[in-house]
């Protein structure tokens, strides 16, 4: 009996295999293999989330440089781009878009809808903006994309009715 029980503890190590993955398994824990493959599957999950941010910044980067690149474009137009605020703020207009190509800005709310009525008649979405400072201005060409702004202003600059002093209002 002596004899057969170190056989049989043997026979057992041979059948259940050797090291701490036996004991594992026995206590119902993950093998090293398990465990190695569970860190490759976290590191390449962490390596997906990574590029995931590495994308998301290339793009933000490109946009930034395409928006330098449409500014200087239009400072080589002489062109403006303002603010509500530098004109003291909007006075009761809500406006539904970031950007707007002001073909006018008149003290006299009259001669804003003069302009506005004619505007609308070459075809254009005309909007009517209020600033606090008392002006009214022609709002045309509204966009969310100050590239498509910038190609609204090229374009409204070749039409009669345009002034010289034709400005983009950034809505933020």
């Amino acid at each position: 009996m002596k004899r057969i029980l170190p056989i049989i503890a043997v026979a057992a190590v041979l059948v259940l295999g050797t090291g701490c993955d036996a004991f594992r398994r026995l206590a119902g824990r993950p093998t090293s293999a398990e465990i190695e493959a569970m860190r490759v599957e976290r590191a390449l999950a962490q390596e997906a989330m990574h590029q995931a941010r590495i994308d998301s910044l290339k793009k933000v980067e490109k946009q930034l440089a395409d928006s330098l690149a449409i500014l200087d474009s239009l400072r080589q137009m002489n062109g403006t781009i303002l603010n509500p605020s530098k004109m003291g703020g909007l006075f009761t207009t809500k406006l539904d878009s970031r950007y707007y190509i002001v073909v006018g800005a008149m003290k006299q709310r009259a001669n804003a809808e003069k302009l506005l009525k004619e505007v609308q008649s070459k075809g254009y979405v005309a909007t009517l903006i209020s600033f606090r400072n008392g002006f009214n201005a022609v709002g045309i060409c509204r966009t969310d994309n100050l590239n498509q702004a910038f190609l609204s202003l090229k374009k409204v600059k070749e039409e009669p009715f345009c002034p010289p002093d034709v400005w983009i209002l950034v809505n933020e």
